[in-house]
């Protein structure tokens, strides 16, 4: 009766947010809006209730009657993988679950390269499973303001004594990085990033060798390399010449792009005009980004780049395939990106379809004004957001599990898997990955779709885990790694959290916004060098009208209600 009611209320509210021309900023309704107040108020007692009752609710950690919980899982569709739902890990889980606090697991997936729409959709329906998991915080709020999500604060007070591991893992930064300082409501726990790296760029040294080239380390050594890789197509490609793709990027440019965005923003930017302009974190409104995707244009219109980047959208697999079969000499991703999936990793499949001497490299040739490298990453609370939607009837059974998922043991097992099965142990004591097969394959780096609660290996002591990152990713060679990791970390600037209070200009605009974004950076990107300012600011001018603006200007006001008188943070 309570997941039809709430599918009710928030359908209906969905509805009439539609009808508004489509400005979800607007109130829903009068009735939405007292169906939050009599939601919020019944969530905070039964938050009071059940926190009084803890201590007789468990029994040496465990219920007397068996509970059960459902908890989402990312569906990555990946060629050859394991069952997200069922699985070696998954098992472990659902066995550690039920023998330490009498809770039956039950996995829901969800597809990754479309999460946010999914999670729309089953909040509206009322499905959605009991631990949530979002990276896109806009998204929480909305339904929270709803009444479609469980005010946390009271509950991860009341039942603290029952997650030891919890509170140790994410402490106090990460469980209340979300919290309102004006309410007190906390809608959603951030998981910790064990690394903060964040974007590298790659290329092939194979090509570089060919050519007698020394890795770029700057923009116009940078350009200079994709030339050349162009005019030596012939050299490079021989009969697949017409195929070479000198620079990869994908529609997702403001991420892809990330660090040579981020080398034409003023190294010195105040901490009040990265918060202002920062409502996510492609950086499109940041001084210094139009500069970059200028830049970025005339790559494209010199044929530097791959010129149906903007025709493939998330999920489609055409780049890495290109990126495979050996088209590609540079892009731009994640810092590990070419290391990953083993047997499957990019660097395994360009050797076995070019030659033991492909590989992709990581450099680090986007200096900024000031001749650094400087890279914006988060702080280690800048992870994925964990929420309880309001049809969770066992909010403790749920925290218990992120609590389980929390113990360094566990990490360790879901990060690592069986000896002789996923890893090695070597002589120095380090582990290293190997590939797996079957139900041990893990469809996510360090099953971080599993470790929800932690991103980044994290084994049992700081010394195993770094001793071992090298020899994380299976027919990887670790100087490749190591490498890779030392340019993710040169001149890193750590997010600060600017806790203001919600911004109500961001609610219900979040996926409007970053549709809007990607076009802005596609095509600008793809238009004529004589029209990239007239693109550029009409579609700017756009996203501005649409709800950018609003934020910008709320941000301004509640950084000067809550900072007045400093544009920098502590």
């Amino acid at each position: 009766m309570k997941k039809k009611l709430l599918s009710i209320l928030l359908a209906g509210t969905m509805v009439l947010s539609m009808a508004a021309c489509g400005n979800s900023n607007d109130a829903p309704s009068s009735a939405a809006n007292a169906g939050t107040t009599s939601k919020e108020s019944s969530s905070q007692a039964a938050s009071s209730d059940e926190g009084q009752a803890s201590t007789s609710e468990l029994t040496d950690g465990k219920f007397a009657e068996t509970r059960h919980i459902t908890v989402e899982v990312y569906d990555r569709g990946n060629d050859g993988g394991s069952d997200p739902t069922n699985n070696m890990y998954t098992e472990y889980i659902k066995k550690g679950m039920l023998e330490e606090h009498n809770v039956e697991v039950e996995f829901v997936k969800v597809p990754r390269w479309t999460e946010v729409e999914e999670i729309n959709n089953l909040l509206a329906a009322g499905t959605a499973p009991d631990i949530c998991v979002t990276y896109s915080y806009p998204t929480i709020k909305t339904y929270a303001d709803m009444g479609g999500v469980l005010d946390l604060s009271s509950y991860v007070e009341d039942y603290k004594n029952d997650l030891p591991n919890l509170w140790s893992w994410l402490g106090e930064t990460n469980m209340y990085w979300d919290k309102d300082p004006v309410d007190g409501t906390l809608w959603a726990i951030e998981g910790k990033l064990a690394t903060t790296n964040r974007i590298n760029t790659f290329v092939r040294q194979d090509w570089l060798d060919k050519l007698n080239m020394k890795a770029p380390t700057t923009k116009a050594e940078f350009e200079a390399m994709l030339v050349a890789f162009k005019d030596n197509a012939d050299l490079l490609l021989g009969a697949d010449a017409d195929k070479m793709v000198p620079y990869s990027v994908s529609y997702d440019v403001g991420w892809r792009a990330a660090t040579l965005i981020e080398s034409f923003i003023d190294p010195d930017i105040t901490d009040k005009e990265y918060y202002v302009n920062g409502f996510d974190d492609r950086k499109l409104t940041q001084n210094g980004t139009k500069e970059a995707v200028r830049l970025l244009n005339k790559w494209y219109n010199a044929g530097l780049m791959w010129d149906n980047f903007a025709l493939y959208g998330s999920g489609d697999t055409t780049e890495d395939d290109n990126m495979k079969a050996g088209y590609v000499g540079a892009f731009t991703h994640n810092w590990d990106y070419p290391f990953r999936n083993g047997t499957d990793s990019i660097n395994a499949n360009l050797q076995r379809n070019v030659g033991a001497d492909a590989k992709f490299v990581a450099i680090d040739p986007f200096e900024d004004s000031k001749g650094t490298h400087t890279k914006y990453v988060s702080s280690t609370a800048g992870d994925r957001k964990i929420f309880f939607p309001t049809t969770n009837d066992e909010p403790l059974a749920c925290l218990l599990y992120l609590d389980w998922i929390s113990q360094p043991e566990h990490i360790e097992y879901l990060q690592i898997g069986d000896e002789g099965v996923t890893h090695n142990k070597l002589e120095s004591g380090a582990i290293q990955t190997v590939a797996a097969t079957g139900d041990a394959i893990q469809n996510s780096g360090m099953n971080i779709d599993y470790t929800i609660t932690c991103n980044g290996l994290n084994l049992s002591t700081k010394e195993l885990t770094d001793l071992s990152k090298a020899y994380s990713y299976a027919e990887i060679d670790p100087e490749l790694v190591q490498q890779a990791n030392k340019i993710a970390q040169t001149d890193i600037v750590p997010a600060k959290n600017v806790n203001v209070g919600s911004i109500d200009a961001e609610t219900g605009v979040g996926d409007t916004l970053s549709a809007k974004r990607d076009q802005v950076y596609d095509n600008a990107v793809i238009a004529k060098e004589a029209d990239f300012d007239k693109v550029w600011d009409e579609l700017i001018a756009d996203y501005l009208s649409a709800g950018g603006q609003a934020i910008i200007d709320e941000r301004t006001a509640k950084w000067d209600q809550y900072f007045p008188g400093t544009d920098m943070l502590p």
